[in-house]
């Protein structure tokens, strides 16, 4: 009998292909109540698929008193070679312990064309490991272990690097498609997959990995890791892999410099959005021509100001509803009823968090009143 723990997007498919070669199959997972130790009870081999370390230690010392003398675990979990090792010293001497963490997504585990990477003697688990494709022996235990996070280290940074060149093509008037021919020439080409609504590879797991790949001096892995982190923390983590082009476009600061609003001095964008956060500068009453608006008239000034800010607001489809945070400098604070006056007709609802100072003077003679905001997309 073979026991397999963990029935998560790859478990499920490997456990039916097992079923369906004729084994007699034990499944657990968590959540069923059935304890583990039973689950085990009677196995000759025992499969865990998990998600990580912690949790594979976790289940086999829960595991431990129901595993038979002379029973075999066979680790497939993506977790290291240091935790194969501490696996290793958990477990008793007379139970087993093979590590075959396997190369390939779902659909290879439907299809039984997996990519199995043995670590230690699989002369005992060889039909079974044949079940879910092609068994490569690697070497003593924990060799199968290190040579898939070897892999993992190159092919997780190759999507986060096509996932910015993708994104730097985009942004300069380069069609995906074209680009992806060009690429698809190259060594690169092999790396590219298409954006995915299923999730074949967590982007959660991506990250898993590199975190255990990445060693110190690893500059690649440390780069594409902080990508993936930045990702699974804006709540893409059980998305596909590929979710990363998502979020790297999403993240692209971009100049914001609406025609509807007077130049800048070319020192400065109007505004610089950053993933879903736009900073605005400072905006201020001078027409298309340079030209102080309503010389000495806070009103007249302050409805200038705002009416630039909502329309730099709105080129990227927000209104002041979305304003976070607004700072107002003001040359004469004996005027902030005219300028409040203004304001609250265009700031309504719950008010953003807000700064008001006075200064001594601004840019340019003549103006009294400069106003920036940050706002939420």
């Amino acid at each position: 009998m073979i026991a397999f723990l963990g029935q998560g997007r790859m478990g499920v498919p490997m456990a039916r292909r097992l079923q369906d070669a004729g084994h007699k199959v034990t499944v657990w997972r968590r959540g069923t109540g059935v304890p583990v130790e039973e689950a085990v009870a009677g196995a000759s081999v025992v499969i865990t698929m998990l998600r990580d370390g912690d949790a594979v230690v976790e289940v086999l010392k829960k595991a431990l008193p129901g595993l038979s003398a002379g029973a075999t675990v066979v680790e497939m979990s993506t977790i290291g070679p240091e935790a194969v090792h501490a696996l290793r010293r958990l477990l008793p001497s007379e139970v087993e312990l093979v590590d075959a963490p396997v190369l390939g997504s779902v659909a290879p585990a439907e299809q039984g064309t997996l990519t199995v990477l043995a670590g230690g003697s699989v002369d005992g688990v060889r039909e079974v490991l044949e079940v879910f494709g092609t068994v490569r022996e690697c070497g003593p235990l924990g060799s199968g272990a290190a040579l898939k996070l070897a892999v993992m280290s190159a092919i997780v940074p190759a999507q986060v690097l096509l996932a910015e060149t993708f994104a730097y093509g985009e942004a300069h008037g380069v069609p995906r498609a074209v680009l992806q021919e060009v690429l698809s020439a190259t060594p690169l080409g092999a790396a590219i997959r298409e954006p995915s609504a299923e999730t074949r590879y967590a982007l959660g797991l991506a990250a898993k990995d590199v975190r255990l790949a990445a060693w110190e001096g690893s500059t690649l892995a440390a780069a594409a890791l902080a990508r993936l982190e930045e990702a699974e923390a804006a709540g893409l983590g059980d998305r596909d892999l590929t979710a990363i082009g998502e979020h790297v476009r999403a993240a692209r600061v971009h100049a914001v410099n609406p025609p509807s609003v007077p130049a800048t001095n070319g020192m400065y964008s109007h505004a610089v959005r950053h993933g879903n956060t736009l900073y605005v500068s400072g905006q201020v009453a001078l027409d298309e021509h340079g030209q102080v608006i309503g010389a000495g008239d806070m009103a007249a000034q302050s409805e200038a100001v705002f009416d630039a800010l909502g329309k730099i607001l709105a080129s990227q489809g927000a209104t002041f509803a979305d304003v976070t945070f607004i700072r107002t400098h003001l040359t004469d604070m004996d005027q902030i009823l005219a300028y409040g006056g203004v304001r609250r007709r265009y700031i309504t609802g719950t008010p953003p968090a807000s700064t008001t100072v006075e200064v001594s003077r601004l840019f340019r003679p003549g103006l009294m009143v400069e106003v920036d905001v940050i706002a939420a997309l």
